[in-house]
């Protein structure tokens, strides 16, 4: 598989409510060279990254993930992206969140395998 695939990979697990966490490399736990930002939070580390995509999963549903501009650029066994994302979910209160994003981030092939070891969602104002 290559990165772009594991992009929109992720896009549809998130459309569909699937575990997101195996995407994400996972160094020792007391390493923090993994980092994922989103909209209104900062992840530092493999376990917070991945504790924070489960706790994700499990408090959102109905996700949009429009992919606008997507481009990926593969270098040995290091890849990078970009894209501009409609995205919109419902959280666990039932409250409806829209947002236009830009989508940018590092992957690194592990084991055959591209998991991403940085990812920083944006948007004009937060959560």
């Amino acid at each position: 598989m290559d990165a772009t695939t594991t992009v929109r990979d992720y896009y549809d697990s998130l459309r569909h409510g699937a575990p997101l966490d195996t995407f994400f490399a996972d160094d020792r736990p007391e390493d923090d060279a993994i980092v994922k930002v989103g909209i209104s939070e900062r992840l530092v580390g493999s376990n917070a990254v991945q504790a924070g995509l489960r706790d994700q999963t499990l408090s959102t549903s109905d996700w949009v993930v429009e992919s606008r501009a997507l481009r990926v650029t593969e270098r040995g066994d290091v890849a990078w992206f970009s894209d501009d994302v409609a995205l919109a979910w419902t959280d666990e209160d039932g409250e409806r969140r829209e947002f236009d994003t830009r989508w940018s981030g590092t992957l690194e092939r592990r084991d055959g395998d591209w998991r991403f070891v940085g990812m920083h969602v944006s948007a004009p104002s937060e959560v």
